[in-house]
């Protein structure tokens, strides 16, 4: 099954039944009045987080969803039957945004969390609705309304509390084979991870968090060079991101020049998501020299002007991961405290969240707009960002 972490789809909400005109006509009943009765509304369109989902594969080859209508209203004063609701099952993790107006509608975070995206017309109402003292044969009805109809686009973000960050080769996946019992490839020459991959990392019992490996960024991945950009949307959600530094480059770039390259990317893509506490983890130290190894981290730290954390490891044989482990354990548990003790915090984070989730989505429209430009005099359907053959599946595992 591929992963699809985007899809555009139209939902239509039912239309609400018609009111119908009647009187009652029965058999040595003189002057029946008025029976008719009302419509039934239309049915409404929602969204249902489902944990045994983890791809939005099924909206690319349907791309229309309509709900119900409601049925007309009957004599007797029978009221027609409501239109069915529409409910679509999305991963956890899925934002559903209006195209045309750029409104988030939904964002599932929680199993079983059910929203609604579109409202179901209302009933007609049938002639009974109008009799009076003074209009004692009504003959007005009114039809159902429409219900809405929105062109919604689907993007599925994982659900990690810590993201990785770092060039191709950098040691992400053999980081989170590492610390989880997540099995991402890995190799002995260079290579890019094509898709997000999830690790359960156990600190204890009862005490544990979702690490992300995010595909690796190049130079100009902002300007829509690589694949990069295409999943740094991902790291919208995590609370740490770990910048990872591959201490022993194979090539002749320097630590210190891929260092400020990520940065310089991130803070291309969302400003606001280059602003979220970021620890440095210059990685594969192992294979450095003892005598060298102190002058190639202080380089590194130098060149980013770099206050915060900084952790060496080599993620290969284990070195140094440990300690990580438990102080991004501490961190989120301390973070988990402040927001218990303030409610106010969960609505500024979700604030935050939004803010990135809005800058990349812009940033992404901007390459979008960039590459049809480049491409218009040889195809105006052209639209790098929508192809998807990877076939590979997000999947969590618990170490």
């Amino acid at each position: 099954m591929k992963f699809v972490d985007e899809a555009t789809i139209t939902v239509e909400a039912g239309k609400g039944g018609n009111g119908t005109l009647s009187f009652r006509r029965e058999k040595y009943v003189a002057k029946g009045g008025p029976d008719g009765g009302d419509g039934g509304d239309g049915g409404s369109v929602f969204v249902e987080a489902d944990d045994s989902l983890n791809t939005l594969i099924d909206y690319r080859f349907q791309p229309r969803y309509r709900a119900e209508n409601g049925k007309g209203g009957q004599s007797r004063n029978c009221t027609g039957a409501k239109g069915e609701d529409l409910i679509m099952k999305v991963p956890v993790g899925t934002t559903v945004v209006d195209v045309d107006t750029d409104e988030v509608l939904a964002d599932m975070t929680k199993i079983g969390q059910i929203e609604k995206i579109a409202q179901g017309g209302f009933h007609g109402l049938g002639n009974t609705r109008f009799k009076s003292s003074v209009n004692r044969a009504p003959r007005q009805t009114t039809n159902g309304s429409m219900g809405e109809t929105r062109n919604v686009k689907l993007e599925l973000k994982v659900l990690a509390d810590v993201g990785l960050l770092g060039l191709p080769n950098a040691g992400k996946s053999t980081f989170i084979r590492s610390v989880s019992a997540a099995t991402p490839k890995v190799a002995n020459y260079p290579f890019t991870t094509l898709v997000p991959n999830l690790g359960v990392v156990r600190t204890e019992k009862h005490r544990s968090f979702v690490i992300a490996d995010i595909p690796g960024i190049i130079e100009g991945a902002a300007e829509g060079a690589g694949l990069g950009i295409r999943f740094l949307k991902h790291l919208a959600r995590n609370r740490i991101l770990l910048h990872l530094v591959d201490m022993a480059p194979w090539d002749d770039v320097t630590p210190a020049e891929s260092a400020q390259v990520i940065v310089r990317e991130l803070e291309k893509f969302s400003p606001t998501l280059a602003a979220q506490p970021r620890w440095l983890v210059m990685n594969k130290l192992d294979m450095v020299p003892e005598d060298e190894q102190e002058e190639r981290c202080q380089a590194v730290v130098d060149a980013l002007g770099w206050e915060g954390p900084v952790y060496r490891i080599s993620a290969i044989n284990k070195m140094g991961t440990q300690k990580l482990v438990q102080d991004i354990q501490g961190f989120l548990d301390q973070l988990a405290e402040q927001l218990a003790e303030n409610p106010d915090l969960i609505e500024e984070e979700a604030a935050l969240r939004r803010a990135i989730d809005r800058e990349g989505r812009e940033r992404i429209e901007q390459m979008r707009e960039e590459v049809r430009a480049k491409r218009r005099g040889e195809d105006d359907d052209f639209d790098d960002f929508d192809d998807d053959d990877y076939d590979v599946e997000v999947e969590y595992v618990k170490h």
